[in-house]
This record gives C-alpha cells, sequence and structure tokens, in this order.
C-alpha cells in the first residue's frame, strides 16, 4: 500500500504562485508514475514518470505549472505560476503502477486526500 499526503495548498492573487507538494508512504515509488487531477471529476494537470524524463502537462496549464520528483524522498511537486480563478480546484496527488495514458485517472491506484487552491480575481 502507499498513502500520499498533499500540501501547500491556499489562497493566492491571480497571477501569484503556489508550489504543491506531496509525500508518498508505506513502499518506495520506484517504476511508477506520478500525477496531479484536481477537483470532482479527476481533470488531469501534470505526470511525471519514474527517471523524470518524460513528462505531461495538460493543454491549460502548460508554460504556468511544472511538475518535479525527489525519488529520494518519494515526493512529487506541482509548481504553479500565472495562476488564474479558473485553477481554483482541490489538488489530487496520485501514483499509477500500470502502463497507461497517464492523462486518464483510470490509470492510477492511490491517490492522496487532496489540498484547497483558491485563486482570487
Amino acid at each position: 500500500q502507499v498513502q500520499l499526503a498533499e500540501s501547500g495548498g491556499g489562497l493566492v492573487q491571480a497571477g501569484g504562485s503556489l508550489r504543491l507538494s506531496c509525500a508518498a508512504s508505506g513502499r518506495t515509488l520506484s517504476g511508477y508514475t506520478m500525477g496531479w487531477f484536481r477537483q470532482k471529476e479527476r481533470e488531469f494537470v501534470a505526470a511525471i514518470r519514474w527517471s523524470g524524463g518524460i513528462i505531461y502537462y495538460a493543454d491549460s496549464v502548460k508554460g504556468r505549472f511544472t511538475i518535479s520528483r525527489d525519488n529520494a524522498k518519494n515526493a512529487v511537486y506541482l509548481q504553479m505560476s500565472s495562476l488564474k480563478p479558473e485553477d481554483t480546484a482541490v489538488y489530487y496527488c496520485a501514483v499509477s503502477r500500470r502502463s497507461g495514458d497517464y492523462s486518464d485517472y483510470v490509470w492510477y491506484d492511490y491517490w492522496g486526500q487532496g489540498t484547497q487552491v483558491t485563486v482570487s480575481s
């Protein structure tokens, strides 16, 4: 089992920045892909493969958000810049053990509880 805990959410003005963190425990994430989704609909935001060399972004966040991971710490991060009110959502960290479409939430096996991000206009 893998437990995930997100942090770093909060209230920020439009144009501002936030950095979300996700710490994993329970087992090493060697070989796994980690991703970020938002809201109840599990809208894809970004994903990063184990090596960190392959990264995926949703078009809506490309150029504004940066995903990264620290395998030694079993952690993944989401640096969010130029935030917009429409980025307001609960952000979830997730881990996938399988190979598939990493923009689709069904391929993810473990989920955190989420952290709220609110962007005011």
